[in-house]
């Protein structure tokens, strides 16, 4: 439950050297969501990244299944993963990725998700921690003692990382990825999340004092922060965010003597008249900085009939939709119709089965293939970055439904969809990757889902009910990553090295059992 008194306030600004702004910022007070982004890749890539991190990152977070530090894990690596595949299917996107602070709140705790050099700041009683580190070769050696701050602050390679979020593939428990921080929130502190454009121009010291001076008005603290670093020099884009407990207050501790750099450190005579410009800028008109948004994606629906589509959006058939559609678009199927058409994926396009709100209340698309329709409802053949939410496949037991959907060396992510009936749930081959959340497979005449060959599979938080073969089959050196799922009165044919105890552990078995070879098998 989040702490209803809590006080909080964001905003980011280009600076006064770059016109764009590849900083991004989020917070859901209700959920206790608190995220700084800052973009890599220079111009719109930077802007692109950082606009997927916050959207891919808020859909997890807002989805509350699992526990806190599950889902911050996932959030971030959906994000990077949703970065990295919009980067292969855009060549102005290439190598852009971005680094991250995320908090969530939860009454006195926060846990912190971390990816690179934006940072997390504890400040309470006249004292300032800080929580995350740095995946930086300047940052280690700060952390460790080897560089003061100062002497980090000027050094050449501040803003080289060797972590970001988009650059490569990851899975959430991947080893050197996301740090993940547990923080003892208490009434009389506050938390401060920011990019690199406040930490590499004001001192930790400098950004205590300006917070515990506007104690109860963070909104005040974020401006006099911002306008800290753009007098320092300005350089980067920066980006503010601050969350202040019920009994946050100055603690009376003294102005630290040197404020923040700027081309070199602040020589202590000058501290006062800094300080009396910083208050005048706080007075003037402030209104935070966006980012240029990029265009929204398009959305195509499917539809035979502009009475199936939302007045005034036409509406085109399923065949012309799949033909039209292009990496970035979302195409749209209507709730609570009917499909009759299998459904060949396209890299880069996401497929939902209705619009939010139609998703949120339980209703969604149903494919349904007609009678005589062979092969699978769902193909995707040597695609990548293709997502599927919010469908529900059906057979038709008049119509056989060999797979409901198919992998073939292909990558794909599905959330909150329904397969059922088919003879096989879901099936990967080759070198295929699949990332399953809060879906169902059920029902099935064989498996509920078969990997075979060099794939990597992710689940979290599945049911897996009434399949008559394997709830879960993987052979030829399938990976498999299982958190929070529930497979019920079926076996789980898994590889040998997976211990089956480790699977209870953190997966719901109802009376599943280790499988039997069947005869003529390979034993796992």
């Amino acid at each position: 439950m989040v702490n209803t008194m809590l006080k909080y306030a964001g905003a980011s600004d280009p600076g006064r050297v770059r016109r764009n702004n590849e900083d991004a910022w989020h917070i859901d007070a209700e959920r206790g969501i608190f995220l700084v982004v800052d973009g890599i890749g220079g111009q719109a890539a930077g802007e692109k990244a950082a606009e997927i991190a916050v959207d891919r990152i808020r859909t997890r977070l807002e989805r509350q299944t699992g526990t806190v530090d599950q889902r911050v894990r996932e959030a971030i690596t959906m994000a990077n993963n949703e970065i990295l595949r919009a980067a292969e299917s855009n060549p102005q996107w290439h190598g852009m990725a971005c680094v991250l602070t995320l908090a969530v709140v939860e009454d006195s705790s926060a846990v912190v998700g971390h990816v690179g050099d934006s940072r997390l700041y504890e400040i309470r009683r006249g004292a300032i921690r800080k929580i995350t580190h740095d995946h930086s070769p300047v940052g280690a050696r700060e952390d460790a003692g080897e560089l003061s701050e100062i002497e980090a602050m000027r050094h050449p390679r501040r803003n080289e990382v060797f972590r970001d979020v988009g650059s490569e593939e990851h899975a959430p428990d991947d080893a050197d990825f996301i740090d993940i921080e547990h923080v003892r929130f208490e009434p009389d502190a506050a938390l401060l999340l920011c990019t690199d454009g406040l930490s590499d121009q004001v001192t930790a010291d400098y950004t205590r004092l300006l917070v515990e001076r506007n104690a109860g008005d963070p909104a005040a603290a974020v401006r006099q922060l911002i306008d800290a670093a753009n007098m320092a020099a300005g350089k980067d884009n920066v980006t503010v965010l601050l969350v202040e407990g019920p009994q946050f207050t100055a603690s009376g501790v003294a102005v630290p003597r040197q404020g923040f750099r700027a081309r070199g450190i602040v020589p202590v005579a000058a501290g006062a008249l800094l300080l009396a410009l910083v208050a005048v800028l706080a007075l003037r008109t402030y209104q935070p900085a966006k980012s240029i948004p990029a265009p929204a994606p398009r959305v195509l629906h499917v539809s035979d009939s502009s009475a199936d589509v939302p007045p005034g959006v036409p509406g085109e058939s399923l065949s012309q939709v799949l033909a039209e559609a292009q990496p970035g678009d979302i195409v749209q199927f209507a709730a609570g119709r009917e499909y009759h058409q299998p459904v060949r994926l396209k890299s880069g396009v996401t497929f939902r089965g209705g619009q939010s709100a139609e998703l949120a209340s339980g209703a969604r698309a149903i494919l349904r293939l007609a009678r005589g329709a062979t092969g699978p409802a769902v193909l995707a053949d040597d695609v990548r970055g293709v997502r599927i939410e919010g469908l529900r496949i059906l057979a038709d037991p008049q119509a056989p439904l060999p797979q409901g959907i198919l992998l073939v060396n292909s990558s794909l992510e599905i959330d909150d969809t329904e397969i059922e009936g088919a003879t096989i749930g879901i099936e990967l081959r080759g070198s295929s990757r699949l990332a399953m959340r809060a879906c169902t497979v059920r029902d099935s005449l064989a498996d509920g889902l078969l990997a075979s060959g060099p794939g990597w599979l992710w689940l979290s938080h599945n049911s897996f009910l009434h399949n008559h073969g394997a709830n879960l089959a993987a052979r030829d050196g399938a990976a498999l990553s299982l958190t929070g799922n529930v497979f019920d009165k079926s076996t789980l044919q898994l590889p040998a090295e997976i211990r089956m105890d480790a699977v209870r552990e953190q997966n719901f078995l109802l009376d599943a059992k280790p499988a039997v070879p069947r005869p003529g098998a390979r034993k796992q």
